[in-house]
């Protein structure tokens, strides 16, 4: 199988620090995002959507989302589990999963992609060109502050995201509050004060895992 990718994007660095904390080694492209290489004939022959992350099966088959891919890499590498162990803790990851995508990440996306200029005309991603429409950038700001505190509220009450244990729920917070302080100009203030914690805690747990 062979990923194509770009690490610094939010989607592609979801998907590498589970990779690296799991230990993987995968066959890797980085695609040249700067310079519109998702967006030629010869990328989409191989990637129709023109998006990253994307695993080419040795099947033939393509998966392009995150979530695809992590499941599937768990199936076959089920060491050093990050998406639950029991029925329960599996559920409860992927909703964790599922309502930050919903909750941060599309609302920094349009916050960024229907304000930054580099994104005139091209608005959403893959190959279908769309206009900016900046009112969706003051909805997904709205709707990010909001986030940032339910966040807050849900782990006051355990050690992380999905429950006991660090899990990809946590990974994907962890990229996203990132990408919510560049792209939106948004991060947790003071007062969100057990999200900061958890914050410093998980952190410390990836960078336990994926250190040399």
């Amino acid at each position: 199988m062979k990923l194509y990718t770009f690490d610094p994007a939010p989607n592609p660095q979801r998907l590498k620090l589970f990779i690296d904390f799991k230990g993987l080694e995968i066959d890797t492209h980085q695609v040249n995002f700067p310079e519109g290489e998702q967006r030629t004939d010869s990328y989409k022959a191989i990637i129709p959507t023109g998006t990253v992350p994307a695993l080419v099966l040795d099947s033939g088959r393509v998966l392009t989302s995150v979530f695809a891919i992590t499941h599937y890499l768990e199936a076959v590498n089920p060491d050093q589990p990050l998406l639950g162990s029991s029925a329960e803790e599996k559920a409860a990851v992927l909703d964790w999963n599922h309502r930050l995508f919903n909750d941060v990440f599309r609302a920094t996306a349009d916050v960024f992609r229907n304000t930054n200029p580099a994104f005139v005309g091209r608005a959403v991603p893959g190959v279908l060109d769309t206009e900016q429409i900046p009112a969706l950038a003051e909805r997904g700001q709205a709707q990010l502050l909001y986030a940032l505190n339910m966040l807050n509220h849900e782990l006051a009450s355990r050690p992380f995201l999905a429950g006991e244990r660090f899990s990809m729920a946590d990974i994907d917070l962890l990229v996203l509050l990132s990408f919510a302080g560049w792209a939106a100009k948004t991060k947790p203030d003071a007062s969100l004060t057990a999200l900061i914690a958890w914050r410093a805690s998980a952190q410390s747990v990836l960078d336990t895992a994926t250190s040399p």
